[in-house]
């Protein structure tokens, strides 16, 4: 009988105590002293699969079905056949960065019949090699020892049940193959383009490490900038886009340890003037530095940021929810689940959500926020109910309502959160939406209306819709305002909040296709020479002086005043592939492909099309770098992006939240909610 082994060991490097030494740390779930000292690179093996925890599996061409799979510590248990009726394999976290990239490898496609045999149905369990999971095939298809690199769908076959395995091996030839029926050998000549070498090489230089263990990137490694500032920190929203590149590379360490040295920051408390903010927030920012000690001993010390040292002293609102969702994208990518699972992390979700879901003075399901809580850090006018924040906050509410582990203590968080989903939802979808029809609703508005049934609940007067947006919006799109107040809206178009709108379906999905309707529309205005705008129009004038204090950095058309930012490429992509329009992330991917590098990878871009790079612009910023490769990443295996964004749920249109509804004195909304959204 052909024999399968499996080999199980998740070993980490050491870390430390944060602000203190690292001789008793236990920020990464173990002590120093009982760390393994492993070498990131293993021998070669005799055939290797790298495994995803047994609990939920990505998408890959084939893999062992969840249903009969056994793992119970024995030597001889019993495992189900290959199974290829979906498009799976198991991989595991700890498998990252084992094996070298080769120059060149052979790819073997092979068709799978539905008749083909049992390969093995025993397993057998090792425990003394480190890092990963392996699989031992001895004498399976009759194949000398062959190491698989990749394994990855071949577009170019629709409806076959067939897969591409690219393998690397010393010793390939027609008896290795044999066993292989209808198999097809071809070369593989994929390599990384210069530009994506010179971006993994800048990404890999600006890892931040804590006593040993990476943590982090800088957010911007500009040789010939002076004064750095904060940007040789490490930003929990700058770290997102290198957090999605690691793990698409499969190397899911330095993202574990990132989210667990930013919990161990969540408490500490920081104030400005006597006064410290709500507990559970996350920090904006850390830097780690070298404390010197008595002799020649020195210690290495975190430092969080909370808002007290940034530039307009304001708090982070979107960094909690930035680590919520990153913390999803990490098991779902891994298959690491048992890191969502942990006590430390339940207690710190729980702590995000609780500051997120007081109750205050605010009537709407939205978040009040200020000026400058989130990407948009300055005061651009965005204080109230800004679409980016609200957008983010739904993604979150969502990956916590999948993490939360639900028991006694978190049911009426849970209760909780499926009536914000719902409440927010219906908000959003109904009252930040314009498009053609609904531009001439508003214009149409009668106004001091007081009643349960006003059509014009915000107040709103006709006069507020600028002239620009008369021509600009296209028949066939629309998008979601920036932002919703009593008597105001803000009809400027802001690109991540829509982006995210899209990802999280926040939107409906006919709302979602309008959205990149306009944006193909409106290409030369959203995207230009690079993209993307991160809003539109750009604030100009008097209106500039009014709305951001005559902010000499956000001139109109530069920084966040109609600046472009090659970070959002990495969203745009991610919501081009959900929405089924490749087509145009490679359009926009290819659009920036021929200028970042060459431009030495700015933070930002000036002037209407994105032309000039940005005239306080720092270069070789970060998250324009790993914006760019996990825009690649996605761009050829469109199939990994499934992990990253969410479908329509259609149970939240069933919860309804009207609680007085009963009363006569407040009328549901919810029916029409569904009439609206199902189309």
């Amino acid at each position: 009988m052909n024999m399968i082994a499996l080999i199980d060991n998740s070993s980490m490097k050491a870390s430390c105590r944060l602000l203190i030494s690292c001789r008793n740390s236990r920020v990464f779930g173990f002590s120093p002293a009982k760390a393994l000292n492993t070498s990131p690179h293993n021998s070669c093996l005799n055939f290797c699969f790298k495994f995803h925890s047994i609990r939920q599996y990505n998408s890959y061409p084939f893999h062992f079905s969840r249903s009969q799979w056994i793992l119970d510590g024995t030597k001889n248990s019993s495992v189900a056949s290959l199974s290829y009726g979906q498009s799976r394999v198991i991989m595991r976290s700890y498998s990252y960065s084992i094996l070298p990239k080769p120059k060149r490898g052979l790819s073997i496609i092979a068709r799978i019949a539905s008749n083909v045999r049992d390969f093995s149905r025993s397993i057998e369990k090792h425990v003394n090699d480190n890092n990963f999971e392996k699989i031992y095939i001895q004498g399976g298809l009759n194949v000398k020892p062959l190491v698989v690199e990749k394994i990855d769908k071949d577009e170019n076959i629709v409806g076959e049940e067939d897969s591409r395995i690219e393998i690397v091996s010393e010793d390939v030839n027609e008896e290795n193959l044999e066993g292989l029926n209808n198999a097809k050998v071809v070369i593989s000549t994929r390599e990384k383009s210069d530009i994506e070498k010179e971006a993994w090489r800048l990404l890999r230089d600006v890892v931040v490490t804590y006593c040993g263990s990476p943590v982090g990137t800088m957010a911007a490694n500009d040789p010939a900038d002076k004064q750095p500032l904060n940007y040789d920190q490490v930003f929990i929203r700058d770290f997102v886009p290198s957090a999605l590149a690691f793990l698409l590379n499969k190397e899911g360490e330095i993202v574990k340890n990132f989210l667990l040295h930013t919990l161990q920051l969540q408490s500490w408390e920081k104030t400005v003037d006597c006064y410290s903010p709500g507990q559970g927030l996350m920090p904006a920012s850390f830097k780690v530095r070298t404390v010197p000690l008595d002799g020649d001993n020195f210690e290495e010390v975190s430092d969080p940021d909370f808002g007290e040292s940034a530039i307009g002293r304001v708090a982070p609102v979107d960094s909690g929810l930035w680590w919520i969702i990153l913390l999803r994208a990490y098991g779902k990518i891994t298959g690491d689940y048992s890191l969502q699972e942990r006590v430390d992390v339940q207690t710190g979700l729980k702590m995000i959500l609780n500051l997120c879901l007081t109750d205050g003075f605010d009537m709407f399901p939205s978040l009040l926020v200020t000026d400058g809580s989130c990407m948009i850090d300055r005061r651009m006018g965005i204080h109230g109910h800004p679409l980016e924040i609200q957008a983010l906050f739904y993604s979150a509410l969502r990956c916590s309502r999948e993490m939360l582990t639900v028991n006694d203590g978190s049911k009426n968080l849970v209760r909780a959160i499926n009536n914000r989903l719902s409440a927010l939802s219906f908000h959003i979808r109904e009252y930040y939406w314009v498009d053609m029809k609904k531009i001439n609703e508003i214009y149409r508005y009668k106004t001091e209306e007081y009643s349960m049934d006003a059509t014009n609940k915000f107040n709103i007067y006709p006069e507020q819709i600028p002239q620009w947006l008369m021509d600009w919006v296209p028949e066939e799109g629309g998008y979601f305002i920036g932002n919703l107040q009593p008597a105001h809206m803000d009809f400027r178009f802001f690109t991540l909040g829509n982006l995210w709108s899209i990802v999280s379906s926040l939107g409906t999905p006919k709302q979602n296709e309008a959205i990149l309707n306009l944006i193909d529309a409106k290409w030369s205005d959203l995207v230009g020479h690079m993209p993307l705008k991160i809003c539109y129009p750009a604030l100009e004038y008097e209106e500039w002086r009014i709305i951001t204090g005559s902010d000499p950095k956000n001139t109109p058309w530069s920084y966040h005043n109609g600046g472009s930012w090659p970070t959002l490429l990495w969203q745009f992509t991610l919501a081009c592939i959900k929405m089924g329009r490749l087509e145009m992330a490679k359009k926009a991917v290819a659009v920036a492909e021929k200028r970042i590098a060459v431009d030495r990878w700015p933070e930002y871009y000036d002037t209407r099309t994105g032309k000039f790079i940005g005239k306080q612009s720092r270069l070789y910023q970060t998250w324009t770098i790993a914006g760019f490769l996990t825009s690649k990443m996605l761009v050829e295996n469109p199939e990994l992006a499934s992990s990253l964004f969410w479908e329509e749920d259609y149970e939240l249109l069933e919860i309804c939240v009207c609680a007085l509804s009963k009363s006569g004195r407040k009328k549901c909304s919810r029916g029409a909610a569904r009439s609206q959204i199902l189309v």
